[in-house]
């Protein structure tokens, strides 16, 4: 079914987990938000995991280095789904990571209400806006809100959740006013904040953000992540993050 697609694709290194993942440039490659998601999140050793929005499977991948819970993907796209699954098996992970393909706002239908100690999430970060994506349909509905709003992701984590189980996501610091609001309509009370960014003097361009459904508001905000040294090299912490990689492994 994928012959053709698959010849654009290749199997990399995944960090320095002894991990393997296959991408490709023409659909999907991870990217350092993916990364620092997985490394974020509070997960629980034991339990049920659900990470919305897989795309090929990374923060899945990722989180077995951390946990022993069950660990879910979902993703819309077959192809990124595919991707995912065969990433799962070249890693021999089947018994730890289960990848469905589908609607994250169908979902519940299928597993019930609030059946997930805790849910990861990279959500599209651009809504749609008609003309301005020009990209690949795959680049464009991992980027852009073509299946899923940033209100109907949100949504569906309260319905997946269990009560006092844990949100972690990902997004631009320009959508965080709306991510809060949106979050504490819907019973997810953030608790910790993060912003990275790419040095010490720019603004930053990500926010890592976590939630406790029906918690108690209470927010801490962590100490900023910076990416780069003045110097162009990666600080310490990302390398700690990353392992022992070239820079040009990571953008």
């Amino acid at each position: 079914m994928y012959e053709n697609e698959q010849k654009s694709e290749r199997i990399d290194d995944l960090l320095s987990h002894n991990l393997r993942i296959i991408q490709s440039d023409e659909v999907f490659s991870f990217s350092m938000d993916a990364v620092l998601l997985a490394r974020f999140a509070g997960i629980p050793q034991r339990g049920k995991i659900l990470d919305l929005c897989t795309g090929n499977g990374v923060v899945p991948l990722l989180l077995t280095t951390r946990t022993k819970a069950a660990i879910e993907g979902i993703e819309i796209q077959p192809r990124l789904a595919d991707m995912a699954r065969r990433s799962v098996s070249l890693n021999g992970l089947e018994a730890a990571i289960q990848i469905r393909e589908g609607d994250l706002r169908e979902l519940v239908q299928i597993t019930g209400h609030g059946v997930y100690d805790a849910i990861t999430v990279n959500p599209p970060y651009m809504p749609l806006n008609g003309s301005d994506v020009k990209l690949n349909p795959h680049q464009a509905i991992a980027r852009h809100e073509v299946h899923c709003t940033l209100e109907e992701v949100i949504q569906a984590c309260t319905r997946l959740v269990r009560n006092g189980g844990k949100v972690s996501m990902v997004h631009r610091p320009q959508r965080l006013g709306e991510i809060i609001t949106l979050m504490r309509a819907n019973r997810l009370e953030p608790k910790r904040i993060r912003f990275v960014h790419p040095r010490a003097h720019m603004e930053a361009n990500m926010v890592l953000i976590e939630a406790l459904c029906d918690g108690k508001p209470e927010v801490r905000l962590l100490p900023p992540l910076i990416v780069y040294q003045e110097n162009g090299n990666y600080t310490q912490e990302i390398r700690d993050i990353y392992g022992e990689v070239s820079k040009g492994d990571l953008l």
